[in-house]
């Protein structure tokens, strides 16, 4: 049976995740239920697994997943159907491939990005409402980037990891951390191959101790190295983290 790999952008405020739970409505169960509509006579239902599972408000702007189906469709028209079913959940499939043999959505992953979006000025945000974490006092960027870079490469991110995180280590390689100022926002980039749970949410609400005069630039390095969350800061919202990229080798030939 063919196995497609989608990738998929969603705006993830009316959803608890992206995993199915038995209450509330997922990204998970909008995509199994609109390939559902595309199975053949007999077919069992189809189970759409994804690169990362993202919390409850958290975006994606290039979620990947995976889908098998015996249904014999060109890359364009699967988007084009799934798109067509997902209505009206802010849930699209922006292109698909075949993917090669042995190829997995979850674990052939070799590199995963995300950014967090903070509007850092007095006024609310109106615009983007419930894509940034607003702080209204003045943030150093600069501060929270110097800081940011004594935590890049491989470490114990306990003091990072969520409690109810279910990686069987906490070692994880941080390969980019990076915070700049864009105009009135403050932009926060992180890429590993994989990340805790709540690891880049925990991670920005530390720097924002930073940034905010709180703390000096030292101490989110003695964070990480005391490894216990509580001594680190609050997990950020999710509404500012959005999933961006996934690196596969190889990858999908995209279509």
């Amino acid at each position: 049976m063919p196995l497609y790999a989608i990738t998929i952008e969603y705006d993830g405020a009316p959803f608890v995740g992206w995993q199915r739970q038995d209450t509330g409505l997922s990204v998970q169960q909008v995509l199994e239920e609109a390939a559902a509509a595309l199975l053949l006579p007999g077919e069992a239902p189809p189970e759409v697994v994804a690169a990362g599972r993202t919390d409850a408000g958290v975006h994606a702007a290039g979620q990947v997943v995976q889908v098998a189906l015996a249904r014999d469709l060109t890359p364009a028209k699967l988007c084009e159907a799934l798109n067509h079913h997902a209505r009206p959940h802010p849930v699209a499939a922006i292109r698909a491939a075949l993917a090669p043999e042995g190829w997995h959505a979850r674990f052939g992953a070799v590199h995963r990005g995300y950014r967090y979006r903070i509007l850092n000025r007095r006024a609310r945000p109106v615009l983007d409402g419930g894509r940034v974490w607003h702080i209204r006092h003045p943030l150093d960027a600069a501060a929270m980037h110097a800081a940011a870079q004594g935590l890049l490469g491989r470490h114990d991110f306990s003091a990072f990891r969520a409690a109810a995180c279910q990686a069987k280590s906490p070692l994880r390689t941080l390969d980019r951390l990076d915070v700049a100022r864009i105009g009135a926002e403050v932009v926060v980039t992180a890429e590993a191959r994989s990340f805790l749970h709540h690891q880049v949410r925990n991670l920005v609400g530390t720097l924002a101790e930073v940034g905010l005069g709180r703390r000096p630039v030292s101490w989110p390095r003695a964070v990480l190295e005391g490894r216990d969350r509580a001594k680190a800061g609050q997990t950020a919202p999710a509404e500012g983290l959005c999933f961006e990229f996934v690196r596969y080798d190889p990858e999908p030939g995209w279509a």
